[in-house]
This record gives structure tokens, sequence and C-alpha cells, in this order.
């Protein structure tokens, strides 16, 4: 009888030993905290653009203060920063306009040195463009509509009088982009496909401070004024402009080199090196929840043009400005660090 009791008495208080144990075994467990897999730091491929570095600051401070890792930076041009990205001396590029370096993209993704992550921003663009108010006025201002049926391309010489070139009189003055870039030649192009050659007068300015200086100008006077512009820039997230409408992209236009229809669209996607993408799965995932508008990077290049602020600056005005978002890239746990980590 002793024997027998002894051996429920040690049954009871392996019971009681056990018990806490097992609970703790099946209750929800807590998520794990994200350590860096990463030896050194990450590098981040710095191209020399603003909406670049800025992208590259936000994703590091989220990576630094989130999850633990180190940022680096390699500054540079695309086509090195890229055969850095296929050696592994770059482990990250932000921004790929992959349409613009399709020979580029092709060989790193198609040798498995570099995967692709998918979309940074859908909806960058570029085209032809005139102030809102010519269109629609601006009753704030106490500017009337001056082109009100101004809608595309072709409406253009019917309001050429608007656009006068001081230097030709007889025509309108179409601002194109700086000599020597490809965009340039593509728009004096399309000046003469479209039929608009007689009536406007291709103007080249002489640097991108002098194009964009010429429509800030325009817009603080209320004037007219047509040209080509991109985004995201600092630009277009200031004032209020409108693209022109133009037939759809075609490619055969752009193999003919005719091109009489609207750009291609463009990707802007986030590009990893594979074998840091093997390493570091925790990264890839967040990189690949990673996506903005270009109504954003415009906006934050907007706020750097008007506080005269640095890409460090600006990364943390975005994040501070946009937690809804970014929140939903990463985890509650990794939220909070960040927020946190914020000024």
């Amino acid at each position: 009888m002793k024997h027998k009791t002894s051996i429920k008495v040690l049954m009871v208080v392996l019971c009681a030993l056990l018990l806490p144990m097992a609970m703790i075994g099946c209750s929800p467990a807590s998520e794990p905290t994200p350590t860096p897999t990463q030896a050194g730091p990450i590098v981040f491929g710095d191209i020399s653009w603003d909406s670049a570095q800025v992208h590259n600051r936000i994703a590091a401070f989220i990576l630094e203060n989130g999850y633990g890792y180190e940022p680096d930076y390699i500054p540079g041009d695309t086509a090195p920063l890229w055969m850095g990205l296929e050696k592994g001396d770059v482990d990250v590029i932000m921004e790929s306009w992959t349409e613009n370096i399709l020979e580029i993209y092709n060989k790193a993704i198609d040798s498995g040195a570099a995967v692709d992550l998918g979309s940074n921003y859908p909806d960058s663009g570029q085209g032809w463009l005139v102030p809102t108010y010519m269109i629609k006025g601006d009753a704030e201002r106490g500017i009337e509509a001056t082109a009100p049926d101004l809608k595309t391309v072709f409406d253009l010489p019917q309001y050429w009088e608007l656009f006068k070139d001081p230097e030709v009189p007889t025509k309108g003055r179409f601002f194109n982009s700086i000599p020597g870039w490809q965009c340039t030649e593509i728009n004096s192009i399309k000046l003469k496909t479209y039929g608009l050659d007689e009536s406007f007068n291709d103007f080249l300015t002489g640097s991108g401070a002098a194009l964009s200086g010429s429509m800030v100008s325009a817009y603080e006077k209320g004037e007219p004024w047509v040209g080509y512009y991109w985004e995201p820039t600092w630009i277009l997230g200031k004032l209020d402009m409108t693209y022109l409408e133009e037939p759809p992209f075609d490619q055969s236009e752009w193999d003919n080199k005719t091109y009489g229809c609207a750009y291609s669209p463009v990707q802007v996607n986030i590009i990893v090196n594979t074998d840091f993408a093997d390493s570091n799965p925790q990264v890839v995932e967040f990189l690949s929840n990673y996506e903005t508008t270009t109504a954003m990077v415009n906006q934050v290049l907007s706020y750097m043009q008007e506080n005269e602020a640095s890409t460090n600056e600006a990364a943390i005005w975005f994040l501070q400005e946009n937690e809804d978002l970014w929140t939903k890239w990463v985890s509650p746990e990794v939220a909070a660090k960040v927020k946190a980590a914020l000024p």
C-alpha cells in the first residue's frame, strides 16, 4: 500500500510540474523578435536622384530600428550600381526604372543574380503638361480659364497664341527638355509627327533648373505654359498641372521612331541581390510589402524643396505623415519599434 501511495504522490507532483509547461506550450505564441541574419550592413544603391535616396532612407530606418540591421549606402549612377548588385556589392536598389534599362535589367534577372520584388510605385509618369488653371481657372487666384477645351495635344494649334514665343512670335513656345536626353529627341519628333511644328517652336532648355524654372515662373504669374516634364518630382508635388492626352502607347510607333503616341508606362520596382534575398527572408517580406504612389513621392520631394530638407529628414517626415501606410508593411511588433524611434 505504501508503495502504491508513493507512486500516486509522485504522479501528482509530476503533473503539478508539467501542467504549467503544457499550458505554455498550448497558449498562443507571441511573435518572435526579428533578428538580423546579415553579417554586415545592408547596402543600398544610392542612385543619384532624390526620390531613390529618400526611399533608401525610409527602408533603412525601418530595417535599422524595427529589425536591427545596419544600413549603408553606395552612391553612383544606374549602370555601375546594377553591376554592383549583380556582384553582391549592393544588396538593394529601391528604384528600378525597368523600361528605361531593359538590357541591364534583363541581364541581371535572367542570370539569376537579382530578384524583382515588385512595384515601389506603379504610376510614374512623363508627358506634355499645361497648368490646370488654363483649363479650369483658379477662383482663389482670380484666374479665368483661357483654354477650357484644351484636352489633347491635337487641340494645341487653336491655342498657340496663348503660348507665343517671344523669340519667334509667329509660333507658340513648347518647352522641351535638355539637349542630349533621349526624351528631348523624342519630344522633337513628336512635335513633327503631330504636325505641331507648324504652330510651335521647339524650345530646348539648357538645364533641368531652366526647365523647372520656366514652369514655376509661369505658374506663379498665372501665365500659359506647355512643355515636357516627368514625375515623381518636387515640382509636380507643388504645382497643379494637367497632362495633355495623346494616343495610347503603341510599340510600333516606338519601333518606327515616329513616337506618335503617349510614352510607355514605366515600372519602378524594388530589386535585390539573389544571395542577399536567400539569406534575409524577413527583409524580402518587408520589401515585397513596400509600395507607395507617385503622388506620395511628389509630396515628399516638394517637402524637401520647400524646407531645404535632407533625404534623411524627408524620410522621417514621410514616416510621420504616412503611418497608416507603412505600418501595413511590417508586423505590429516591428511597427511599434519604428514608431518609438521616430522623433
